[in-house]
């Protein structure tokens, strides 16, 4: 049974910065890519970013590149996804997605196409 646990969330004020953490057990992180997504409320989920298995390549949300930078530890099992200078419209539940074995993590990717999620961990930014 694979398990992905989100956290780091939190409520935080416009212009700060949160890292988001993503726990993987129940198979190694290597050697899938992953992706970040965000749903706010009443809309649909989007896409926030990608990254290879071994973490040498990262694709994102045009709009969002430059504040979001995704990493993993895979020694940790574990995905990250630092977001700076947040904005009240960041406001959202994040969530990691496990890929397939032929994404490689560097185009966007439908969230369909993702294997296994976590639940979320909800990101409140106030204005």
């Amino acid at each position: 049974q694979v398990q992905l646990v989100e956290s780091g969330g939190g409520l935080v004020q416009a212009g700060g910065s949160l890292r988001l953490a993503c726990a993987v057990s129940g198979r190694a992180l290597r050697p899938y890519a992953m992706g970040w997504f965000r749903q706010a409320p009443g809309k649909e989920r989007k896409f926030v970013s990608s990254i290879n298995y071994s973490g040498g390549r990262t694709y994102y949300a045009g709009s969002l590149r430059g504040r979001f930078t995704a990493s993993r530890d895979n020694a940790k099992n574990t995905l990250y996804l630092q977001i700076d200078s947040l904005k009240p419209e960041d406001t959202a539940v994040y969530s990691c997605a496990a890929a397939p074995s032929w994404y490689t993590g560097s185009y966007y990717l439908a969230p369909q196409y993702f294997t296994y999620w976590g639940q979320g961990t909800q990101v409140t930014v106030s204005s």
